[in-house]
């Protein structure tokens, strides 16, 4: 049988980053014709390996006349485009520009999509949409019971708006549209140069870096379904695939770690000698953020392969290489 996207024209957004690097990588791979569309300061260093056999495309995703004029012709658009997000203290301080960016953007982007009669087109949602207090591991069915958790209210909102504007365009224009709701993600590519990165990269470098006592926000407590980047892009082309049914699906793994034993791993697996600290004064964000994988895996049969120390040790190991390519 023939691969789903051998051949097919792709347009991924987002495509030269964590996840949309490996994400491109995979379609070519697979037979993809791909498009990227970028900014005139996007790097495109994750994207060497394939930069002679995509296309790439400088767009402003702000602009719809600029999105649609790069997307006519295309089959496929996965939309991997988000405003930077980051740790808790820059989600709190910015609710307003990210929910901004995120929906402008998207309603550019679907919008052309509609257009231009793509075939399909998926809507990479965030575990972000949670409210504070959930059954975990959270199923699907609970992404609207309430309000997202305040630390991640003005991302939160704008996924879950990009989630019902997905169903809204499936209905209303009959396009067929995926909806991943994928989780935490790290893994080499990840953003360690940025003063807005995630837990895991900001942990890391901190520990290299020789910090100690190494201080981690909150109890410790707080958990969390860490998901290795290439598993997370695997997903996503899983989703988009096997089921455009404007129906949310968690991508994510059923590993469930409290911040406090991933800053233990870290230590461990970089052999530093340092004193972890919790500082109770900042914000845990959402006690647990933990993924319900059943209904992934009743749908499209998929399921992380990566366990978590494996996929740390791959990071860490990434990073130290990068670093040195830096002379930092």
């Amino acid at each position: 049988m023939a691969d789903f996207y051998a051949n097919k024209k792709v347009f991924v957004t987002g495509g030269a980053g964590l996840i949309g690097s490996h994400l491109v990588e995979m379609l070519v791979e697979r037979g993809a014709k791909v498009t990227v569309p970028v900014r005139k300061t996007t790097k495109l260093d994750f994207l060497e390996s394939v930069r002679d056999k995509i296309t790439v495309v400088e767009v402003d995703l702000f602009d719809k006349p600029s999105v649609l004029r790069a997307m006519k012709g295309q089959e496929i658009v996965l939309n991997l485009a988000a405003a930077k997000g980051g740790g808790i203290a820059h989600s709190m301080a910015h609710h307003a520009s990210l929910f901004r960016d995120n929906i402008t953007s998207f309603m550019n982007v679907i919008d052309a999509a509609r257009e231009v009669g793509v075939e399909r087109f998926l809507v990479v949602s965030s575990a972000c949409v949670y409210p504070t207090n959930t059954t975990s591991p959270t199923p699907e069915e609970e992404g609207v019971k309430d309000q997202p958790d305040p630390s991640n209210a003005g991302y939160g909102w704008s996924k879950r708006m990009e989630e019902y504007l997905g169903k809204a365009y499936a209905e209303e224009f009959g396009m067929k549209i995926a909806i991943a709701r994928p989780y935490n993600a790290y893994g080499p590519r990840d953003d360690f140069f940025a003063p807005t990165n995630h837990v895991i990269p900001s942990l890391i470098k901190r520990i290299l870096s020789g910090e100690n006592p190494l201080v981690v926000w909150g109890s410790g407590k707080q958990t969390r379904s860490f998901l290795y980047a290439k598993d997370f892009a695997r997903g996503l082309l899983d989703v988009c695939e096997k089921y455009p049914v404007a129906d949310p699906l968690n991508i994510g793994s059923d590993e469930e770690t409290s911040i406090g034993d991933l800053a233990k791993l870290l230590v461990e697996l970089t052999g530093a000698k340092l004193d972890i600290v919790f500082d109770s004064t900042k914000p845990d964000g959402q006690p647990r953020r933990t993924c319900d994988t059943r209904k992934a895996k009743e749908k499209i049969g998929f399921s992380s392969r990566i366990l978590l120390r494996d996929g740390l040790a791959s990071t860490i190991n990434w990073y130290k290489t990068e670093k040195a390519k830096r002379g930092l």
